[in-house]
């Protein structure tokens, strides 16, 4: 490939971006007040390599800048995260009156409830960054517990690995209990699972139900940009406390890499097809659920029963708030290959999760009743 090709790849890939923040504005705008949203005007959109800041409002200029490492590298939730932030700007400033008031102020912060932005979305971290530091510093001390358990289900021996990863599906139980019950003032946080895509193959439902129904989050099919094909598609956006949300997204993208490949170990030589690899997925993951039901252990505690098999209410509130309109997507077709989808069956019901969770180390502070 030659330079001038790159450099009209790049150009290329940076003009789809462009459309897509375009995209990405007026989705955010339609989702106002009709009284704000004539007020609103579109602006100009520029991404730029200063340093040291991922966007900027330029009242001036009527423009929305962001930063071209950001927006030329990183996951498309961070783009928008940067994005909803210089828009609450611009909602603030031009039809709020933030004039007199500091950059952060009480409009500024209006702004982003309507908008559902983050108010720390152009710190020094991106999104998924400022997650993992959250995650572990709930002041529990349990993420590192969490990961150092998935660390030894990497074992050979098949019951260190099983036991470990029980045991870490009792911790993170164990540390939602304790955030429902002991911190009524808790966040949220919603992050994109996988990429956004035009089309969505049937596992990528099974599994966002799967990691609904285990991890302490829960999910929705949003509107979202496809780069790659300059269009707007769906991805699945979970939400949940930093614990929870890292946690689940690491569960995701352990499920989608560990189908991709036992589905080249065992696919047969002759010619498959795509729907025989979603077969042979969807079996995987129903039989890890299986697998995840046989190895909960049952609580004693009447309590402890109900806080884990019923939603977090203030979760629920936190997504309707996000989302106030809401549609369910069904998920067609069921499968075609029986063969494919046992085997992806059996596969699933031997899985063992490994390897850590966050990077971080644990912070000292408050800690969960011993088991």
């Amino acid at each position: 490939m030659t330079a001038a090709t790159d450099r009209n790849g790049d150009s290329t890939r940076e003009r789809r971006i462009l459309l897509g923040l375009a995209c990405e504005w007026e989705l955010a705008a339609g989702d106002l007040d009709a009284c704000y949203r004539e007020r609103l005007r579109r602006p100009l959109f520029r991404l730029s390599d200063t340093p040291g800041r991922l966007g900027q409002w330029d009242a001036d200029q009527r423009e929305i800048c962001l930063n071209r490492q950001l927006a030329q590298k990183h996951p498309w939730d961070e783009v928008r995260d940067v994005l909803r932030h210089e828009m609450a700007h611009q909602l603030a400033q031009t039809v709020l009156a933030a004039d007199g008031q500091p950059p952060h102020g009480p409009a500024f912060q209006q702004a982003c409830l309507m908008l559902r932005a983050d108010p720390a979305a152009t710190a020094q971290r991106p999104l998924h960054e400022r997650l993992a530091v959250s995650a572990s510093n709930d002041g529990t001390g349990c993420h590192g517990r969490i990961r150092k358990l998935l660390a030894l289900a990497r074992s050979p021996n098949a019951n260190e690995a099983e036991a470990a990863m029980l045991k870490a599906h009792e911790l993170m139980a164990r540390l939602h209990i304790f955030t429902v019950t002991e911190d009524p003032d808790r966040q949220f946080v919603s992050i994109f699972m996988g990429r956004p895509a035009l089309r969505h193959f049937r596992e990528a439902y099974v599994l966002a139900n799967l990691i609904q129904d285990f991890y302490f989050v829960q999910g929705i099919w949003v509107p979202a940009f496809v780069v790659a094909k300059g269009k707007m598609g769906r991805v699945l956006e979970i939400a949940g406390t930093p614990a929870n949300v890292t946690q689940a997204g690491y569960v995701h993208a352990f499920v989608v890499a560990h189908i991709d490949r036992r589905w080249v170990e065992w696919r047969p030589r002759r010619r498959t097809t795509r729907r025989q690899k979603s077969d042979f997925a969807v079996g995987l993951i129903e039989g890890f659920r299986d697998k995840l039901k046989r190895e909960q252990r049952p609580k004693t505690d009447a309590t402890e029963r109900a806080l884990i098999r019923q939603p977090d209410f203030r979760l629920t509130a936190y997504l309707r708030q996000r989302y106030p309109q809401t549609r369910r997507i069904q998920r067609g077709g069921g499968r075609q290959d029986p063969e494919a989808y046992d085997r992806g069956r059996r596969v699933g019901e031997k899985m063992i999760l490994h390897r850590g969770v966050t990077h971080a180390s644990p912070q000292a502070g408050r800690r969960l009743p011993p088991a």
